[in-house]
C-alpha cells in the first residue's frame, strides 16, 4: 500500500515513520510512504499557500489552488486499475474509527491532505477528496498528527507488518470490534512500599480455556466505545 501526505511541514513525519513497526514494514516494501511538500506547487515566489478568508475573520485558509495541483499531480502518476481515495484531515469530518481503519486498509493508495491555520478553503472538501475524517472531538494545530494515527493504524492491518501474527489477530476477527484487555508480565510480584502487586492467578494457570474467558470478561471493545461516545 502506498501513502501519500501533502503538507506543508514535511520534516514533521522523518522520525516517527523512519522508526520501530513503520519503518521495518517500508523496508520490507509492504508499505510506501511519500510525503509532498505543498509548497512546491505553489506558483509565486513566495510559495503562498494560505490567504485570509471572504468575510472576514481571524487566521488564514489554506488555498485551493495547490492543493488541486499537488492531487492532480499524484494521480497522475497512480494506475487506473489502482484502488485510490483522498482523505482532507477536519475537525467537522466524520469520527474516526478502528471500522474506518478496516474499511481504507482494502485500498491500493491512500491520498492526505493535512490542513493548517484556520482550515481549507472548502471546495477543496467539495470537490478534490472523497471524504473528511476527524481523530477526534478536540482541535489540533494541523492534519500531520492525524495522518501518523490514520498510516499506523491502517498498517498494522496488513499482512506482515507486525512482528507476531497473532497480534492483530484479535481486532482481525472479532464480531465485537477491537479488544483490548488487561495485559500482564515478569516479575510474577512487585513489591511496593510494603504492598505487593501480583499477576491474577488464572493467567498463570496454563488452562488456555479459563484464560480466554477471564480476557473476554475483562475486555474493552474499542470500537463500541469509540462509536457510541
Amino acid at each position: 500500500m502506498k501513502f501519500d501526505i501533502i503538507t506543508i511541514f514535511p520534516q514533521i513525519f522523518d522520525s516517527y515513520f523512519s522508526e520501530s513497526i513503520l519503518a521495518r514494514a517500508q523496508k520490507n516494501k509492504i508499505i510506501k510512504i511519500k510525503i509532498h511538500n505543498l509548497r512546491d506547487y505553489a506558483t509565486d515566489k513566495h510559495q503562498t499557500v494560505d490567504d485570509t478568508p471572504y468575510g472576514g475573520g481571524a487566521g488564514m485558509v489554506m488555498k485551493v489552488e495547490p492543493i488541486y495541483k499537488s492531487i492532480k499531480s499524484i494521480k497522475s502518476k497512480v494506475g487506473k486499475s489502482v484502488k485510490s481515495r483522498t482523505i482532507l484531515f477536519s475537525a467537522k469530518g466524520k469520527k474516526y474509527t478502528q471500522s474506518d481503519a478496516k474499511r481504507l486498509s482494502k485500498y491500493d493508495n491512500l491520498i492526505f491532505v493535512c490542513g493548517r491555520y484556520e482550515g481549507v478553503d472548502e471546495r477543496v472538501a467539495q470537490n478534490l477528496v472523497d471524504e473528511e475524517i476527524s481523530v477526534g472531538d478536540y482541535v489540533l494545530t494541523g492534519g500531520e498528527i492525524p495522518a501518523m494515527i490514520v498510516v499506523d493504524s491502517i498498517s498494522r492491518l496488513l499482512s506482515g507488518v507486525l512482528g507476531n501474527s497473532e497480534s492483530a489477530k484479535d481486532e482481525s476477527h472479532s464480531s465485537e470490534g477491537y479488544l483490548e484487555y488487561p495485559q500482564y508480565t515478569k516479575p510474577e510480584v512487585f513489591s511496593v512500599s510494603k504492598k505487593k502487586w501480583k499477576v491474577p492467578t488464572v493467567l498463570l494457570s496454563g488452562n488456555h480455556k479459563k484464560i480466554a474467558e477471564w480476557r473476554k470478561e475483562k475486555s474493552t471493545c474499542l470500537i463500541g466505545r469509540q462509536e457510541t461516545k
